[in-house]
């Protein structure tokens, strides 16, 4: 099959490194030697035809991979900034390992190698989802390198173990396995845009189900239990307190993303994933936020309402006070 153009052409089926997806802009490697695995990091390094002399590093989340970064990307290009996208192990065009012990203090790690890599000594770093809990730890790890933080709808802000029952990583397998297009797009439907389906979102349902009959589907699947793993039990909501930089938090007062909460009661699933109430108690625990709350957006604004979001976005990376 021949690649697909960057937009709405995005392949029914692709391999298990997105090998049919043609990314919004030129795709690099880097190759890490990690837990005894020799693996590939795929990013997007993009600079701008006007430099600001800054740099911004985008963090995926859970069920999306560096592609979605596209307009986010086109609107901090446009602002002067160098723009860095990584693919994390796992995810998107990057090595999918048999073996893998995630964390996301690896996934940090592995980061702040890529950084290393292109030179870059300090970036702002805005993550989504997944990608803010990463975000957070790698700001944790790493508070020299950051210059600022953006975690747009965040998950993890907070801790789902309290509350919903445990799953192995062998249960999170078979049911990736069991995944439909159907049950995907109704999933996207519901947690990313709270109902409100439009026929531009069918790109993104695309994304998530073109390799779900490819033989190396298996593969994806085991990663993405892996990951889900790391997820429900590597909280960091205990530690925003700890956070040294200038930090925005955006959330969609749509928005009640919990994992595993159709485990739980319908009563106890009310109380989870209530992102403005959540958001609040966060940002009063971190030292410098500034927190903005999108009406009407679910879990994905940069892209259901990038004009609400991009606004917000640069306001805060341009302004060099120490004042969030």
């Amino acid at each position: 099959m021949a690649c697909a153009l960057a937009g709405d052409d995005i392949p029914e089926r692709f391999g298990i490194r997105l090998e049919q997806v043609r990314y919004p802009f030129p795709v690099k490697t880097l190759r890490l030697e990690s837990q005894r695995e020799s693996l590939e990091m795929a990013y997007m390094d993009i600079a701008p035809e006007s430099p600001n002399g800054r740099s911004v590093l985008l963090l995926h989340g859970k069920n999306f991979n560096g592609y979605y970064w596209e307009s986010t990307a086109r609107a901090l290009l446009a602002g002067g900034y160098r723009v860095v996208i990584p693919d994390q192990i796992g995810f998107g065009k990057s090595s999918k390992p048999r073996r893998y012990h995630f964390s996301l203090q690896q996934l940090a790690l592995n980061t702040r190698a890529l950084l290393d890599h292109l030179g870059i000594r300090t970036a702002s770093v805005v993550g989504h989802s997944m990608g803010g809990m990463l975000a957070v730890r790698f700001s944790l790890m790493f508070p020299d390198r950051v210059e600022k933080l953006a975690l747009i709808d965040p998950i993890g802000l907070e801790d789902w173990k309290r509350v919903v029952p445990y799953r192995s990583v062998d249960e999170w397998y078979a049911g990736e396995l069991k995944v439909t297009p159907d049950q995907q797009k109704q999933y996207q439907i519901e947690s990313y845009y709270h109902g409100d389906w439009k026929p531009e979102y069918e790109r993104w349902v695309r994304l998530a189900t073109g390799w779900l009959t490819s033989p190396d589907y298996p593969a994806v699947a085991w990663n993405s239990a892996l990951t889900y793993d790391m997820i429900f039990t590597q909280p960091v909501c205990y530690e925003f307190s700890d956070l040294v930089m200038p930090t925005l938090l955006v959330v969609g007062s749509l928005d009640r993303t919990a994992i595993g909460k159709q485990g739980v009661s319908e009563e106890i699933r009310a109380t989870l994933g209530n992102y403005p109430e959540l958001a609040q108690k966060a940002a009063a625990e971190i030292p410098e936020c500034r927190l903005e709350i999108l009406e009407g957006v679910g879990h994905v604004p940069q892209i259901e309402a990038p004009d609400l979001l991009f606004p917000i976005l640069l306001e805060f990376l341009a302004d060099v006070s120490k004042e969030p």
